[in-house]
């Protein structure tokens, strides 16, 4: 019926142009009921309760896992943290502090989410241990530049840890999530929807992450609550020019991104996204404003290339 539209270069524009124009028209209804929902959530005061629960998060020790960690156990949970064992690993510092701010109960236990059978034993040594898992963050990951000069199997570990990484443990995790109507946390990233310059491998592996979660979502639903993380630029380590350049190997990056884009506080991005997962959000943005961005770069791609230009010449080594 429609393929003869199809077939023509300016019927198929013209289709095109047709149901933007119909997007526009309802666009003042969607953003009004996308409003609604918004303020609905931040006066909704049935919250989830989870003193006593428990709560795995993997990529705990430093940055945004630790802080969730942190936010958790102001609340109660009960915390399986994963890490790697590495020299410089402050798992167990975290562990103490979340003790100190009101977990009654926390299991730190290293290991790397990138092997299957590592994921395997520490979701079974969580259950083990406390009976029971009602919530997985999924948050282990690591920041990486790419450049086409680079040796292209340096970056098979961005997709091994930031993608395989959150589907092994998730994979066995479901079984005892369904049993207690849990949910999953994944932490993606802004990244995986606007595809930032010099970026393309973690671009990928993020995406591939919104994908994945996307579609499992009607697969488990309504048994476990999918919750997926779409971030734009938090104060951690990983938007160091340090990181950046060490992960990748190379020199690309010339400053700190916080010194050129704006970068939200990692504790109140970490209090918004464990508010939000306590009631219900089957997806959370921070900071906010990266959602108009996500439409500036399908809407107005001229204008995204512009942007992303200006700010690439900031950002990286010419």
């Amino acid at each position: 019926m429609y393929e003869a539209y199809f077939r023509h270069k300016f019927t198929n524009e013209l289709v095109l142009y047709i149901f933007l124009l119909l997007l526009l028209a309802i666009s003042p209804f969607l953003f009004i009921w996308e409003l609604i929902n918004n303020v609905r959530l931040c006066f909704q005061s049935q919250n989830e309760n989870m003193s006593g629960k428990v709560v795995l998060i993997t990529g705990a020790s430093s940055g945004l896992g630790e802080f969730m960690a942190y936010e958790y156990a102001k609340r109660g949970a009960r915390l399986a943290i994963i890490a790697r064992e590495k020299p410089e690993s402050r798992l167990k510092q975290v562990a103490d502090t979340a003790r100190g701010l009101g977990s009654p109960d926390v299991l730190f236990i290293y290991a790397d989410v990138s092997k299957v059978e590592e994921c395997r034993k520490f979701v079974d040594d969580t259950i083990k241990h406390f009976g029971q898992l009602d919530h997985l963050v999924c948050n282990a990951g690591i920041g990486s530049t790419y450049s086409s000069t680079n040796d292209v199997t340096k970056f098979e570990p961005v997709m091994d840890i930031n993608f395989w990484g959150s589907i092994y443990p998730t994979h066995f995790a479901i079984p005892h999530l369904k049993k207690t109507h849990g949910k999953i946390i994944v932490n993606s990233s802004y990244a995986g929807l606007i595809h930032p310059a010099n970026c393309g491998i973690y671009s990928a592996s993020k995406a591939a992450l919104i994908s994945f979660y996307e579609s499992l979502r009607f697969e488990v639903s309504p048994a476990i609550t999918i919750t997926i993380l779409k971030l734009g630029f938090i104060q951690t380590n990983i938007i160091t020019a340090k990181y950046l350049n060490d992960s990748a190997g190379s020199h690309l990056i010339s400053k700190d991104l916080v010194a050129v884009v704006p970068a939200m506080e990692v504790e109140p991005c970490t209090k918004a996204i464990v508010d939000g997962v306590c009631k219900g959000a089957t997806s959370i943005s921070e900071p906010r404003m990266m959602k108009g961005l996500v439409l500036v770069t399908f809407l107005f791609p001229q204008l995204y290339n512009f942007i992303t230009k200006t700010f690439s010449h900031k950002i990286f080594k010419t």
